[in-house]
Parts: C-alpha cells; structure tokens; sequence
C-alpha cells in the first residue's frame, strides 16, 4: 500500500514496540527478507527466518517475550503501540466484525484482533503441534489455553475498513485489498495535525490524488523534494535577470511542492522515525525560500536614480521577519496562514499586477508589527480598561 509493503509495516511495529530480534516465516531467504533484514538490523535488531514455528523453539527464555502478527496484519504503529505496550494480551474483537473483516473465529462471541503479546515460556509448547501447523493460529490458541488476558481493539481500530483519524487495523489478504484500501490508508496518514493554512490543503489534496502514484514507483518524496529545490533555483536566477514575476511563480509553487514532500515522508516513515530529519529539511527549506523570497521582493520594486541598491532590500527584509515573529508572538490559529509563503507569493504577485508592490509590502510591515505589538496586550489584559 504506497509502496510499501505488509512485511515493511510490520517491522515497523516490531521496532517500535522494542523488539530485540524478528523471526520471519518464509520458505527461505529471498530478496524480499534480505531487504527486511537490512531494514531490522539498521533499527537494531537480529533477524532470522524460520520455515516454521517449531523454528522458534529453544529461541526464547521464560523471560523473554513473544509478540506475534498475524498474516497480512496491517496495523500502524501508534495503535499497535498503544494496545501491546501494555502487557501481555491477546487482541480480540467482535465476531460479527471480525469475521467480515477476514479475522480468525476464536469462540461463538469473539474474533482474533490479529496481535498477541505473551510470555517466552509459552513458546515451548509448539513441540506438541503438528510442524505444518498455523504459526499465530497456534499461539493464538496456546495463549488462551493458559489464561492470558484478553484485550479487546478499541471501536476506532474497527470502523472504516480498520482507519480512524491517523490509526489503522486491517487484514490485507491479496493484491485487491491492498488496492482498495490504499486510499483509506493515505488519508489516515496524511491527516493534517498542523493548523489550517491554503497550501497545506491544497498538498494534502494532491497528495491524496497522486501520492500513491509516486511511492509505487520509488521516486516519492525524494521526487517532489528535488522538484521544490529546482523550483527555487529557477526563481531565484529568474530574478537575478529581471523576471521577478516569473520567480515568484516558482516560489509558490515550490513550497507546494514542499509541503507535499513533508506529507509523503510521513507517509513513508511510517512509525514516525525520520519525520524528525524531514522537519529539519523543511525548516532549511523555509529558510531558503524566504531568502529568495526577500530578493524578489526586492527586485519587483523599479530601484529610483537616487537609491543606493541595497535600500530596496529593507522593506521586504522586514516582512518576511515579521511574517516569522509575529506567529511566535500570536500563538494562534490564523497565524498559520502567515506562515504560507505561497499565499505571500499569491497577494504579492496581485500587488505587483496592480503596480503596488513597494506600498504593499510597506504597509503590510506596518499591519504585521502593529498586531504584534497590540494583539498579544489585548488578549493578556485581566481586567476591562
């Protein structure tokens, strides 16, 4: 789903709940586990296939513990972490749903959840099964046998074909499935948790059109990321030779393109490691397009015989600051849409239309140090004046 697969997201979960070594079922090693492999061992753990469950016995300690995945379990991480990170469980949920949804039967009320979460000392009674035996049918059963807890999914793991807001529990089961619930899974991975601004909105909905498009052939985020840097380049150069217009087309559209990028490595980070590494790279990008976006700005505005060149650069270096200031001074939700600068580039490419470009970005200096000075004065004030 995205270009990425069942096994990938289930490392994922393995990873965050801590696991120390991954026992992958398979015939033998192909190039599908050598790449979890490599993946498992850059999280820090230890890998091993085993053709069976019998391959487990002899592996675990009776302090150790076992968590198991059923076949084709796509869950994301955070709900997996918030429903085995309490104990040892088996995860159960009501037949009626659970079967529809592909789930194993476990008695006339409940269905499997898809996950468990039990002591290492249980393991050794797979000796006692037949070696073609269901690897998590087996412990599902062992598990109940000896009285572990049952912990039932929550209701927001089992509506909407297994998505609620970022969380997501379903069973995958064949090609179709996945196509047919990739849709779901990018919305759930790509809802927004950042106030509301117009270029958020407008890369989560292209994100949601031609995101999967893009992680099925690889290129994602790394794609539209070189696309917003281009993008950057060619409105600074066209700038530098006299097209301020034309750069701050480019402008607007790179930090689409920006925000895009921040929605596809979530998506493709999964669990949340290297979110951090992307925010850092926007922050840098956000950086560098105020930059360009100062000189641009600057260059719209026709230089008079008597000004010195450097004089044009003050008003809009003073904007973009502000623009950066008064956020931090507003704590507030509408100073998201300050912090859009392809809104900037939208009201600035107006002013330029009309003419105006050096009175607007003057006055909107003025506007921006005014409510900064008096907005926060008003909201803190206890008492009526």
């Amino acid at each position: 789903m995205g270009g990425i697969s069942v096994a990938q997201e289930q490392l994922a979960v393995a990873l965050a709940l801590g696991a120390e070594r991954i026992f992958c079922l398979a015939p033998g090693m192909t190039a599908d586990a050598l790449a979890l492999q490599h993946a498992a061992e850059r999280g820090g753990a230890r890998f091993q296939v085993i053709a069976g469950p019998r391959g487990l016995l002899g592996q675990l300690t009776s302090t150790d513990e076992l968590f198991a995945l059923a076949d084709g379990l796509f869950a994301s991480v955070d709900t997996a972490q918030e429903l085995l990170g309490q104990g040892t469980a088996v995860l159960v949920q009501p037949v009626e749903i659970g079967l529809d949804a592909g789930f194993e039967r476990i008695d006339a009320l409940l269905a499997s959840g898809g996950a468990l979460r039990i002591p290492g000392r249980l393991i050794e009674r797979l000796a006692d099964l037949p070696a073609d035996c269901d690897a998590f049918s087996a412990l599902m059963r062992i598990a109940l046998q000896a009285g572990i807890s049952q912990r039932a999914l929550p209701s927001t793991a089992m509506v909407a074909g297994g998505t609620s807001g970022r969380g997501f529990w379903s069973l995958v089961r064949s090609e179709a499935e996945a196509h047919a619930l990739e849709p779901l899974w990018i919305r759930s991975r790509t809802a927004q948790t950042l106030p509301f601004n117009p270029s958020r909105w407008l890369a989560q909905v292209v994100v949601r059109s031609f995101g999967p498009a893009l992680l099925h052939a690889g290129s994602g985020t790394r794609l539209v990321a070189i696309g917003a840097g281009t993008l950057l380049l060619l409105a600074l150069f066209a700038g530098w030779f006299g097209f301020p217009g034309l750069g701050l087309i480019g402008a607007g559209f790179g930090w689409i393109c920006v925000e895009a990028a921040a929605l596809l490595a979530r998506i493709e980070s999964r669990a949340g490691p290297g979110s951090e590494v992307c925010w850092s790279w926007h922050t840098a990008y956000g950086w560098a397009s105020d930059a360009v976006l100062v000189g641009l700005l600057a260059w719209a505005e026709p230089l008079q015989p008597w000004q010195p060149q450097h004089d044009r650069f003050f008003p809009p270096l003073m904007l973009l600051a502000l623009l950066r200031l008064v956020p931090r001074a507003l704590p507030m939700g509408w100073t998201a849409w300050l912090e859009d600068r392809a809104l900037v580039v939208l009201l600035a490419g107006c002013a330029m239309i009309a003419g105006m470009i050096g009175p607007a970005v003057h006055w909107a200096a003025v506007l921006l140090a005014i409510a900064g000075i008096l907005w926060p004065r008003a909201s803190t004030r206890l008492t009526p004046p």
